[in-house]
């Protein structure tokens, strides 16, 4: 394909440098304002959050598209786009523009991988036997996208089960290369294998490079990083990485408004873009190569994707830029973390450094959460009665037994997972706290109630 400038092809722009006056604590609760105060909202990771300098400006994009269309399209919104993307690459270490494409969402950039292996069963490239490899935890939308573009088609799946909770990376590798290893020994080739950087539910900080090297010592053909969580949260450089493909949201913890998310495509060894890689609604521009393709999907509000240099703006107020909030929010989640387990003498679910700004905490068993519909009812419950947003992992029992980490009352079965960003305070925790204390307390004078 030639050069085409709408990709990005010898346009560059430079990043500003940060501001000197740091945002005061003040600005901050002024900037996330719009946030329903009464709720301890300690679930950042689902959702993100945006704060009003970026609203304001989202608002802004919108009203100059509305006020005069044509003129946007033509004269606007691609190098609007373009200039985003120019951030984008400069965050995550790209070689070339070209390599980055924004798309909606992480689920949107699985769609757009997973169709591609899915052509290629469909067309015979890929034997039947073939397979693509993922992690048993990988989030559902990425699951049910297989089911849809592979396996229809005739490929199989192989599903890594990582141990939780988990006390070190080595054993997260070691299940990595069993998996692998038997996969092969089967006649499969491993067409496609999908790491997630950082697990949803349970949260972990994947060993994401050592494991995309294992994957090429073993001859995987491709590998798609599915890092919805990461950009804001971690450090990503998409070189060191080495991954083919790589998506991570920018509405969860780079304070864009939903939705946005980057897609990398690596260059190959010919120093060209994969030309069977196509955005899943075609438009005019099918052809044009994914970042073009994206950037164009017939009419529809694109400002969540222009916002990018305000957003960028917002995170330099902070001291260190993106690192310090990043580093801010690790410290304080594993604080907030540790408090927690202390007063319902639990336990985290993970060491330290396989923590970002999520962090899974220990439920105390009196909770009695023996089902995923247990951990719904609790969620619910805390959010209706408590106003306290926060996700509930059920831990399921390993052979239909009881076993792993417990308490002084029994065997610890649920996990909430706790997030921190720059707008959260310690009451918000300290609210969580409570509210379970609570219900524990409640839970044994009903039993006590009960033996009387």
């Amino acid at each position: 394909m030639a050069d085409d400038t709408r990709n990005g092809d010898s346009v560059h722009k430079k990043l500003k440098k940060p501001k000197l006056n740091f945002i005061t604590e003040s600005e901050i609760r002024e900037e996330f304002g719009h946030h329903q105060q009464t709720v301890a909202r300690i679930n950042n990771g689902s959702f993100g959050s945006c704060p009003k300098s970026v609203i304001a400006a989202q608002s802004d994009w919108q009203l100059r598209f509305l006020r005069q269309p044509d003129d946007f399209y033509f004269n606007t919104l691609r190098n609007g786009i373009l200039n985003s993307r120019n951030i984008i690459k400069a965050l995550v270490n790209a070689d070339d523009v070209n390599e980055i494409s924004i798309v909606d969402n992480a689920t949107t950039a699985a769609a757009i991988v997973l169709q591609q292996i899915g052509r290629r069963f469909a067309d015979g490239t890929y034997a039947k036997n073939d397979t693509v490899l993922m992690l048993h935890c990988a989030f559902q939308a990425v699951k049910k996208s297989i089911q849809a573009y592979v396996t229809r088609a005739g490929g199989s799946v192989i599903e890594v089960q990582l141990p939780f909770p988990v006390n070190s990376e080595e054993e997260i590798i070691a299940e990595f290369k069993k998996e692998l290893v038997r996969g092969k020994a089967s006649g499969k080739r491993i067409r496609l294998a999908i790491i997630d950087h950082i697990t949803s539910m349970p949260c972990v900080v994947i060993p994401v490079r050592e494991l995309v090297t294992i994957c090429r010592e073993e001859g995987v053909d491709q590998v798609f990083v599915d890092a919805a969580h990461a950009i804001g949260s971690v450090k990503v450089d998409v070189k060191e990485i080495g991954a083919d493909f790589y998506v991570s949201n920018l509405h969860k913890w780079l304070f864009c408004p939903p939705s946005v998310a980057f897609l990398y495509c690596r260059k190959t060894t010919s120093n060209s873009l994969p030309n069977d890689i196509h955005h899943p609604v075609v438009s005019h521009e099918y052809g044009n190569g994914l970042p073009v393709e994206s950037s164009w999907i017939g009419t529809r509000d694109y400002s969540s994707q222009l916002v990018v240099p305000t957003v960028m703006e917002f995170i330099n107020r902070f001291e260190g830029g993106i690192e310090g909030i990043m580093t801010k929010n690790h410290e304080e989640v594993i604080k907030m973390g540790k408090m927690l387990a202390e007063s319902w003498r639990t336990i985290l679910g993970s060491p330290e450094e396989m923590c970002a700004g999520m962090v899974m905490v220990g439920l105390p068993s009196k909770l009695c959460i023996f089902s995923e519909e247990d951990a719904s009812r609790l969620r619910s419950h805390l959010r209706e009665k408590y106003e306290v947003e926060v996700p509930i992992h059920y831990q399921m029992m390993k052979d239909g037994e009881l076993s792993g980490p417990m308490d002084k009352d029994g065997f610890i079965t649920a996990y909430a997972r706790i997030s921190h960003q720059v707008y959260n305070t310690l009451d918000d925790y300290l609210k969580f706290r409570d509210a379970v204390n609570q219900l524990v307390e409640e839970k044994i004078g009903k039993m006590q109630l009960l033996a009387d």
